[in-house]
């Protein structure tokens, strides 16, 4: 359990949190939410020390384990398999297999284990470091944007293995899909303060809009009030007869407590300038092929259309291609063979993950996204600025000193000025919070023209493909149907299994798969019940433990007020409520120890198959 007390959190001229308290109970798994810039990894940095609060107190139990994903990549073995033991303490030195096992999940296999780490590319040394953290077993993960770099394969393990763990976990994503079908609890920075809500972001966000529609009907209200008692006394406080009543009106006026204006955050606003064509076919594509040697051949023979209106997905694990079919078709790459073909009146607009180098570093926001098409007003142009969260003075900053998701906006802008029918975009929800990724998919699927899309959001593949290019083990394929048509005719299961056999002997004998399920199902029916107890247990010590702060307080008043009566009837309730934590404690501690004695007994019979 973990508490956080009173938070208050600035920088500089920017306040971040105010008084903001949280609990986190045992089992829960929370996605945290909130727009960029609103102190999310600053909250992580409070629970690690990493940063200390202007006010307020951090709770953490004594031997309470706490892991976090490092984003900086720094290695000192030679080999994956040692890097990765690093991560096991004096204790589990020798269990090697437990890091091999995790490292299979995350998409490594066995040929991996004796290659340099720094011979991975930046995405699997991520994955490195997301692997040292999960084999040091921690009571509570806060995992950082964990997604980053992860193809939909990882992402489905990684997606398995955290609604599995044990511990506590607070995720910080733009995947909604993926927090969603992670957390038990969703929590969002809103206003400088914490919301916490038990389910899904969609049922948060259905809340907080609920939430705000009250608020907003309490100050239509409240104002109506402060109307009337203001005119009240503008007539009568000069008149002797009602003076006095004029001044009881000032005091019910100045003891009310004003509603502020709420505030709202800025989203992206998404709408792409859509070029007419009397074609119905954008694009023909024919026995596409490239490689970049005779021997590294990275798609052969593709060949799709599509149509006005329709989306093609393009999937796969990472480093098979997609970015590169994209890049092929878009003119940028040199095929070996094959033809592109599309009418004369088709105009495409291409957003590509190294297209950011494109952009002049001395150049303003408003001038790259006038670049892209001259014939706009500044006005028109100021509006793209605004709709890409770069209003006023923000539109004049120069390119050199926006982030890298600040830069992804321009581009994005940069396409909404021009007016195109064909749209190619590579990985485009990376750098964008729920709310834009949520109007991006929406203008996506209001766009009259065609698109083809590389994305890992399981949840946008869903909402926008008609179908799909998928890259396998031996190139790519087209798909002629949705996201959902392929998990049920196809599938990830077929080539995850398959590596995962071909890296662990232990991964292909399916009695030990079938005896490790039973004994699992064994143990959760029985320490289900008592995980329940844990937590009803420690929620009851908490409450107590808070009345009893209460009451020592009003023991203090009482002895400074020589209250003797109220002292007495005080020092009884205290002395009651501490005998009864006691007992409760004694109580957990038989349970928890019932509880991982049952772990343990389990965790060496999974181990022994």
């Amino acid at each position: 359990m973990i508490q956080l007390q009173n938070i208050s959190k600035s920088f500089a001229s920017q306040e971040l949190f105010s008084n903001l308290n949280m609990k986190l109970n045992a089992g829960n798994r929370m996605g945290l939410v909130g727009r960029n810039g609103s102190g999310k990894s600053t909250l992580f940095k409070l629970i690690l020390d990493e940063e200390s609060a202007d006010d307020g107190e951090i709770i953490i139990p004594k031997h309470y384990k706490i892991g976090t994903l490092k984003q900086h990549l720094t290695f000192s073995k030679k080999s994956l398999r040692e890097e990765a033991a690093l991560a096991l303490d004096e204790e589990m030195k020798y269990d090697v297999y437990r890091v091999e096992k995790i490292l299979f999940g995350l998409g490594f296999v066995s040929e991996d284990l004796d290659k340099d780490p720094l011979s991975f590319s930046g995405g699997f040394q991520i994955r490195i470091n997301l692997a040292k953290l999960l084999v040091t077993e921690p009571n509570l993960l806060l995992l950082d944007e964990p997604t980053n770099y992860l193809d939909i394969v990882s992402l489905r393990w990684l997606k398995n293995f955290l609604c599995a763990f044990d511990g506590e976990l607070i995720l910080i994503t733009h995947n909604r899909d993926f927090m969603d079908s992670v957390c038990t609890h969703t929590m969002g920075l809103v206003r400088k303060n914490i919301e916490i809500l038990e389910g899904n972001t969609h049922k948060f966000y259905e809340q907080l809009a609920l939430n705000d529609e009250l608020y907003a009907k309490q100050k239509v209200a409240q104002d109506k009030k402060v109307k009337e008692l203001e005119e009240f006394i503008a007539k009568n406080k000069a008149r002797a007869s009602t003076a006095s009543l004029a001044q009881s009106k000032v005091k019910q006026l100045e003891k009310m407590e004003l509603m502020s204006d709420l505030a709202f955050d800025n989203t992206l606003a998404f709408d792409f300038n859509f070029k007419e064509t009397p074609s119905k076919v954008m694009l023909e594509v024919e026995d596409l092929s490239f490689g970049y040697s005779p021997e590294n051949i990275l798609f052969k023979d593709i060949s799709f259309s599509i149509k006005r209106g329709e989306c093609i997905g393009i999937i796969g694990k990472n480093g098979k291609g997609k970015s590169t079919l994209l890049n092929t078709i878009a003119g940028e790459l040199k095929a070996l063979s094959g033809t592109i073909n599309s009418h004369p009146s088709v105009e495409f607009a291409h957003f590509g993950q190294t297209n950011i180098a494109r952009l002049h570093e001395k150049s303003t926001v408003s001038d790259e996204i006038h670049s892209a098409n001259t014939k706009l007003s500044t006005q028109v142009i100021r509006s793209i600025c605004g709709a890409m969260m770069f209003s006023g003075d923000s539109a004049d900053k120069k390119v050199s000193l926006l982030s890298g998701g600040e830069k992804s906006r321009v581009m994005l802008g940069q396409i909404l000025a021009r007016e195109v029918n064909l749209l190619f975009l590579d990985e485009p929800t990376n750098h964008l919070d729920m709310e834009s990724i949520e109007a991006l998919t929406e203008a996506i699927q209001n766009f009259e023209g065609a698109v083809m899309i590389v994305t890992h959001s399981e949840e946008m593949l869903r909402r926008v493909c008609d179908r799909l290019i998928i890259f396998a083990k031996e190139g790519a394929e087209y798909f002629d149907g949705g996201y959902d048509d392929f998990l049920e005719k196809i599938g990830w299961e077929t080539e995850d299994i398959e590596e995962k056999v071909k890296a662990s002997p232990k991964s292909n004998n399916k009695e030990s798969k079938k005896l490790k399920a039973e004994l699992v199902r064994e143990r959760n029916k029985l320490t289900s019940p008592l995980k329940k107890k844990v937590e009803k247990l420690e929620e009851n010590i908490m409450k107590l433990e808070d009345e009893l702060s209460g009451h020592h307080e009003e023991l203090i008043k009482a002895s400074n007020a020589g209250d003797s009566a109220s002292l007495m009837e005080l020092s009884k309730t205290v002395s009651a409520q501490e005998n009864k934590v006691e007992e409760l404690f004694e109580e957990l501690e038989v349970v928890q120890g019932e509880l991982d004695t049952i772990l343990l007994e389990y965790e060496i019979k999974i181990d022994e198959i």
